[in-house]
């Protein structure tokens, strides 16, 4: 199974929910706000639910491989952001990042230009939320799927003190394990990017320092909540599951793997972070699931009940 998910996140690493049908848009059930980077040098648009009261904490949801500039899959394929409303935090959904993986690049790329995100998620738009919606700093909580499960990973373990709470829906946080590292190159490769602008070129460069499986120990004491599925059928789905009428060969081909290596990668995070000290971990690896907002939507929901709103409220 290792084998087949290590290969799999190599050669398809590229091509998250692409394929997959597109659902209904449903947009964003706040406000759109444009949200300057200096780092970056360019306006963010951000989708807000704002708690509508100070000194409540926030929740930034980050996009997949794929996330255009002008919308989030979030709001494109799944009820998040009107679920958020009335829930007593701050809902940030930051619009672009495609291919990134949320960080800051070593250098400008000529395809997907000059990355900041690190920045941008950890100083750049906290501040904005504290100083325009009263948000209290310190308490925040960041999530995400496929590319950006590892990133919210990454990114609340290499700042402690801005996060209480953090979940990878279908993530990759071994970062520098064989296999997986290929496969993030892929992906950055897939969006036209160079991987060597982001971290280096690897071994070297800053590779280990952005895998969350290593710094797994800085979570000591956060909220923690991990998902995936096996990606051996899907009871959303019917054309995932062989054997069935309208079974889908090529869609299976396409998203089941991406799975598989996702559950592999998340079950070797969880038997990493379950041993630092104060961790209060819920998981949720089911025996079905494809890589698909259908599914990551049930789970952002089960994370909501476990692992954010205990920490955020």
């Amino acid at each position: 199974m290792l084998t087949a998910a290590l290969a799999a996140t190599t050669v398809l690493g590229g091509l998250t929910v692409a394929t997959a049908p597109a659902a209904e848009a449903r947009g964003c059930a706040g406000n759109v706000e444009r949200v300057h980077s200096p780092a970056m040098g360019k306006s963010i648009p951000v989708c807000i639910v704002a708690a509508g009261k100070p000194g409540r904490g926030t929740l930034y949801l980050l996009d997949g491989l794929r996330a255009p500039n002008n919308n989030s899959g979030w709001n494109i394929n799944t009820n998040v952001s009107q679920f958020m409303r009335g829930k007593g935090v701050n809902l940030a959904i930051p619009y672009g990042g495609g291919g990134s993986f949320y960080t800051d690049w070593q250098q400008r790329d000529p395809r997907l230009g000059k990355n900041k995100w690190e920045t941008f998620l950890t100083r750049e738009l906290p501040n904005y939320m504290a100083r325009k919606h009263g948000a209290a700093r310190g308490k925040n909580g960041i999530a995400g799927l496929s590319m950006s499960g590892t990133s919210a990973l990454n990114l609340a373990s290499r700042h402690p003190n801005l996060y209480k709470a953090v979940a990878s829906y279908s993530g990759y946080p071994t970062v520098t394990m064989p296999g997986f590292t290929q496969g993030i190159q892929a992906s950055v490769a897939d969006m036209g990017g160079n991987p060597s602008n982001m971290w280096g070129t690897y071994p070297f460069g800053e590779w280990a320092a952005n895998d969350p499986f290593l710094s797994a120990g800085n979570l000591a004491g956060k909220r923690v909540y991990i998902s995936a599925g096996t990606g051996l059928g899907s009871r959303y789905d019917s054309s995932l599951m062989p054997g069935s009428p309208g079974f889908n060969a090529v869609k299976f081909a396409q998203m089941v793997p991406l799975e598989v290596a996702a559950s592999v990668s998340s079950q070797l995070y969880i038997a990493r972070v379950a041993l630092v000290p104060g961790v209060q971990l819920t998981t949720n690896i089911t025996p079905d699931g494809d890589h698909w907002w259908t599914y990551w939507q049930d789970r952002f929901k089960q994370s909501w009940a476990t692992t954010f709103a205990p920490a955020l409220r």
